[in-house]
């Protein structure tokens, strides 16, 4: 097919240049749309024409897809979602599907959903509304292209990077311009941004397209109903703005593209960071455009600071009123209380001072895409991750899993932050020093990648080797509670493994309580599957009753309590019985206790048993704990679609944390007694350490 569009290539005799670049005559500067494979160019492309810079996504077997948000704003690039025999939903070239698949996929051209002909004039002409540019570089050009940029920074798309994976990424994009032509779209090839426009001249096509040939050349022809449109239809322009080096004011209401870098934003004097946020190894049709704003201490391996959050949809206000980003990101007085209201609209960001007299300002500071390469400390936390479990992210072997487990044991009986018990060992309450900094997470029901998102981003890893941060997990780390997987006690054997690799590299910064999941009891059960009987199963069969009777011996030796002068935590709930501190040190040797703090649930409407206020209180007052210090549990998530719940039954600092939802992972920062609920997005970060070399 390669060969065949080459023969069908000529240069386009009728042209025009827009900012440097030759273009069709005819072409009308809004109806373009560039596509082609990785390393094509097309990014540098619409930035020299200025066209819109954020990246639109079109998956051709969609119903109407040339309806598509994405195609509102041009010229733009996009990148095509395509069908293969054999592979039931659309993707891209570079989706794992196509370069994992063990033989070269076929398209499917069947699935691809053509517009249809306009009938009457005020019927959109949705075939001749865009005209597709084709990007199509020589294959060798593009390997050198991406061989270079992989140098500046990790891009997993170039993984396994071959002049062979090239040549049948342009083939396949080589095919869909035939098909798009003959089927009656407006198409033509660029070879390279240098190099003249090409028209596909198919067999039997003598006369030149209406579309390509000068106004004055066009005989009989309204060029579409969209003239017409724009004509009795005017709309109000847009106040857009492109963020350059050079720092600029924001006097009034703005827009800014979602263009994959990021910028700096200043509120008087104080710096914020915002990146957009980039999961690896996802879809791109499943990727939301969302944001992060850091403080810049963010980036300190000293002491590890919060971010914030901002969805598609979501607005917010950034001031010294709102207490949360103003502890977050430690606003001074000369910032107003109400500065600037930021709304992101489809990944685009919409700036809106609301203080007059106020400055407020913007930069670039990267001028480079970060939307398909790995930020370098991530990166070096990918493969910190990996040396650290020493290879990759898998069941352990039985040896090596059973030295493991026994030495991990041991660091926990003898954990120097737990206060002794009776017979002088490590006891149920773990005293966390104030001199490092809590992340809090909840229960993770064996979704692995959920704590490895939260180990390799916001620079976690880096401080616990520096000794500045702790990890405490609230339990319940195993078990998944995933319909189709309660059986399935693989991940739950990893995470175990992968939690005690931590705790043996940082016996002084990971810590592990347990919860009621932590055993092997076989009424332990969720919608009927005996979950701690299967993993006793499955532990006995690729482990052994050593290992078994190893593992349950740490189980019975982890801690119940984390506290510190800040916060204090457990898995389920504070006790209700009658009991003193020595009790609770002594913990081990009290199953009505353990019952309580790893059972028990919060009372509730339809759960009048559970624990209150007072309960809160009473245990606060028996760890002698000042008052207003945040009180953190996870095992009762309120309803199936939130991760984080605060003041929770009406109880001032109360605190939930879950942390096992596929959709991705949520943790909580403790900076004094401020909590900051950091949320991830779900990536497949196992595959992504498993990858790396």
């Amino acid at each position: 097919m390669q060969k065949i569009l080459k023969k069908l290539l000529q240069p386009i005799e009728h042209t025009q240049t827009i900012r440097g670049v030759t273009l069709p005559d005819g072409l009308e500067f809004l109806q373009l749309i560039v596509t082609g494979p990785p390393g094509a160019g097309k990014t540098y492309y619409i930035n020299q024409i200025r066209g819109w810079p954020n990246e639109g996504f079109i998956d051709l077997t969609t119903k109407k897809w040339w309806k598509n948000q994405s195609l509102i704003y041009r010229p733009r690039e996009v990148h095509l979602g395509l069908p293969f025999e054999g592979i039931k939903e659309a993707i891209t070239v570079f989706d794992k599907e196509w370069l994992e698949a063990d033989q070269l996929l076929v398209l499917d051209f069947d699935r691809i959903k053509i517009p249809p002909d306009s009938r009457s004039l005020f019927s959109s002409d949705w075939k001749h509304k865009y005209v597709f540019e084709f990007m199509l570089p020589d294959p060798k050009t593009v390997l050198k292209r991406r061989q270079d940029r992989h140098h500046e920074g990790y891009f997993p798309i170039d993984d396994d990077l071959s002049l062979e994976m090239v040549n049948n990424q342009t083939a396949v994009y080589r095919e869909v311009a035939l098909y798009l032509h003959r089927a009656g779209m407006q198409v033509y090839v660029r070879e390279d941004i240098g190099k003249p426009p090409m028209r596909i001249v198919d067999t039997n096509e003598k006369s030149m397209p209406a579309w390509l040939l000068p106004q004055y050349k066009r005989t009989g022809i309204i060029d579409s109903s969209g003239s017409w449109k724009r004509y009795f239809f005017k709309r109000k322009a847009i106040n857009w703005l492109s963020i350059t080096e050079k720092q600029e004011e924001i006097h009034t209401p703005c827009r800014l593209a979602h263009d994959g870098k990021t910028f700096e934003l200043r509120l008087e004097d104080q710096l914020l960071h915002f990146h957009p946020e980039i999961p690896l190894g996802v879809k791109k049709k499943h990727i939301g455009k969302n944001w992060l704003i850091f403080s810049p201490l963010s980036c300190s391996v000293k002491n590890i600071v919060g971010f914030s959050r901002l969805r598609d949809g979501q607005s917010i206000v950034l001031g010294r009123e709102s207490l949360l980003y103003s502890k977050l990101f430690d606003f001074d007085k000369n910032v107003a209380n109400r500065h600037l209201q930021v709304t992101n609209r489809n990944g685009d960001l919409i700036l809106t001072p609301l203080e007059q007299g106020k400055r407020v300002s913007i930069i670039r500071t990267d001028d480079q895409d970060i939307r398909e390469r790995i930020e370098a400390h991530r990166y070096e936390a990918l493969l910190s991750m990996r040396e650290i479990y020493g290879g990759p992210i898998q069941m352990l072997e039985p040896m090596p899993a059973l030295q493991l487990v026994e030495k991990a044991t041991q660091i926990i009986a003898n954990d120097s932050y737990a206060l002794k018990n009776s017979k002088n060992r490590a006891g149920g309450i773990v005293q966390i020093p104030e001199n490092l900094t809590p992340v809090i997470v909840g229960d993770l029901h064996a979704q692995v990648d959920n704590l490895l998102k939260i180990l390799t981003e916001n620079y976690l890893l880096e401080c616990l080797y520096a000794n500045t941060a702790c990890l405490i997990i609230l339990g319940d780390a195993v078990h998944s509670e995933v319909a189709d997987e309660m059986e399935d006690m693989e991940s739950s054997i990893v995470m175990m493994d992968l939690i005690l690799k931590l705790k043996t590299m940082f016996p002084d910064n990971i810590f592990y309580l347990r919860g009621n999941h932590d055993s092997f009891n076989p009424e332990l059960s969720k919608n009927g599957v005996p979950q701690g009987l299967l993993m006793r199963r499955q532990l006995l069969e690729t482990r052994g009753d050593e290992y078994l009777l190893a593992l349950n011996r740490l189980y019975d030796t982890l801690p119940y309590i984390a506290k510190s002068a800040s916060f204090y935590a457990c898995h389920a709930a504070p006790p209700m019985m009658k009991t003193t501190y020595q009790d609770l040190i002594d913990i081990h040797d009290r199953s009505d206790l353990i019952n309580d703090i790893t059972t028990r649930r919060v009372q509730r409407q339809h759960h009048l048993q559970g624990y209150n206020k007072k309960d809160v209180k009473r245990f606060r007052k028996i760890l002698d704990l000042p008052k207003g210090i945040p009180f953190i549990v996870g095992h009762t998530p309120l309803d199936p679609f939130g991760s984080y719940w605060r003041d929770v039954g009406g109880i001032k600092n109360h605190h939930i944390i879950y942390s096992g939802h596929q959709e991705g992972a949520e943790a909580l920062l403790l900076d004094g007694t401020q909590v900051i609920p950091l949320e991830f997005p779900a990536e497949p970060v196992t595959k992504l350490i498993d990858r790396i070399r």
